[in-house]
């Protein structure tokens, strides 16, 4: 299957993007500030691919999910070019009786079956942490359900805590 993007320029540097489905956004650098960076879209598509598959898979579960939301954090490298070397993606997810060992399982088969952009990113020098924060009516479980890339392959997920 063929994925495509179309962009054009619209000075300085700053591109009016439209996906092959229809869809536009605007790119542009910090100094520009008309739209988000492409680095930026990359921590967003990574964001809401994983999202996208935890909250299917916790439907299909049924777990009752009040609240989902997605913080993404990238660290670069210094030089050029200004590659991610640690993506950190956490899932918060509020609900009346989740469980949060179907969370966990949720976001583990999206970091290693389902979500390609995870894939792509973790088959370069980005190492993924994929982490979770499920709070229900009775406890807090704060853990990280997985390590992806290449130096993270292997690596056990630590132990849930719970406050």
């Amino acid at each position: 299957m063929t994925k495509r993007a179309h962009l054009v320029h619209r000075g300085g540097l700053r591109f009016d993007a439209t996906s092959g489905s229809g869809h536009g956004v605007v790119l542009d650098s910090a100094s520009g500030d008309a739209g988000a960076g492409p680095r930026e879209l990359l921590l967003v598509a990574l964001g809401a691919c994983g999202g996208m598959d935890v909250a299917a898979i916790l439907t299909k579960k049924r777990q009752r999910v009040s609240r989902h939301e997605i913080e993404v954090v990238g660290e670069e490298r210094e030089e050029q070019p200004h590659v991610f070397t640690t993506i950190t993606v956490t899932h918060e997810v509020d609900g009346p009786d989740l469980d949060p060992e179907a969370v966990r399982r949720a976001i583990e088969l999206s970091a290693t079956r389902y979500c390609p952009v995870n894939a792509m990113l973790a088959a370069g020098p980005v190492t993924i942490h994929h982490r979770y924060v499920v709070r229900s009516a009775t406890r807090e479980t704060i853990a990280e359900a997985l390590v992806v890339g290449p130096y993270g392959s292997g690596l056990e997920p630590s132990t849930p805590s719970e406050g």
